[in-house]
Order: C-alpha cells, then structure tokens, then sequence
C-alpha cells in the first residue's frame, strides 16, 4: 500500500491593506458666476431648466415650455447664456404665450382677465387676496386669521404651532 502523507494547506500570505487614495473634498470656486434673471440671481452652475424655477412664479412645466419655445437645450448652463439669451428669455417670459390654465392669476377680480405675475407683484396680489377673503369673513379667510389650514386638512395631529400640546396639564397648585 501506499502511505498517503497528509500535507498541510500552505498558510495564505495576508495581503496588505490597498492604500485607498483619499478623495480630496470638492473646493467650490468662490468666484461663481451668478445671472440677473428678471431681478433674481441665479446660480450659473445651474442648467436652465432648473435655474429658471429660482424666479418667484416661474414652475417647472413653464420652464420647461421656455426651453422648448426658445429652442434652449435644457441642460446647457445659465453661465453659457450670453445677454442676448437672456434678453430672449425676459421678453419670453414677459409675454408668455401659454394657455391660460398654465397661468397663475387666472380671471383677476379687478379686470377679469388672465395674465402671469412674477415675484412681488405675485407676493403682492396673493396678499390682497387673502385681506378681501379675511375681510368677507369667508370661511378660508376666517381659517386664514386664525392660522389654521385653509384646504380640509386635519388638525389633530399637526398645525400645532401655538406650543399647546394635547393632554398636557400644568401643575395648578
């Protein structure tokens, strides 16, 4: 027979840990361009699609429509955009050839018809919209003065911003 020698399995050399380079954190340039867009800034790192919604009453579906009527890929940067294009763009914006349920202020009570506001003069009428509500003492002005939600959500578990807390007793003694 035979004699069979049972031989020990060679012990594994332990590999050295890999030296990982350490990513170095990213230095953001200090110097970044920042455009003038209807009187707001806007990052020029941004693309236009989302730079464009940084305008107080500018969403994404009329961005998105800007893009495509200009004729503007949406992923080119705001810093790209020579005066020109953003002479394009204000002028776009100003007339807005969109239909009217795409606008903000839609059958306006003063003159009954539909037009687009932006930035304060949106922040303005939303606010004489809420004085005439308080002022007819309707239902959502009434909510309004009481800082309660004006749409039907519940109350129960939110809009607790008073510091009350339900079930909570002071010590009367």
């Amino acid at each position: 027979m035979a004699e069979t020698k049972q031989v020990k399995p060679a012990k594994p050399e332990l590999k050295k840990p890999v030296e990982r380079e350490k990513k170095q954190p990213v230095q953001e340039d200090n110097n970044e361009v920042i455009v003038r867009i209807f009187g707001y800034d806007v990052p020029g790192s941004k693309n236009i699609y989302a730079g464009l919604t940084r305008i107080k009453g500018v969403s994404w579906t009329i961005s998105n429509a800007t893009c495509l009527a200009l004729k503007m890929p949406r992923t080119r940067k705001i810093s790209e955009l020579s005066k020109q294009d953003i002479a394009h763009i204000e002028e776009y914006l100003k007339k807005l050839p969109l239909p009217d349920f795409l606008k903000n202020r839609r059958f306006d009570l003063e003159t009954g018809e539909t037009h687009h506001l932006y930035g304060s003069d949106l922040d303005i009428a939303k606010e004489f919209d809420i004085k005439r509500l308080k002022k007819i003492k309707s239902h959502r002005g009434i909510r309004h003065s009481y800082n309660q939600p004006t749409r039907g959500q519940r109350t129960r578990s939110h809009f607790r911003n008073r510091g009350q807390g339900v079930g909570v007793r002071r010590n009367s003694k």
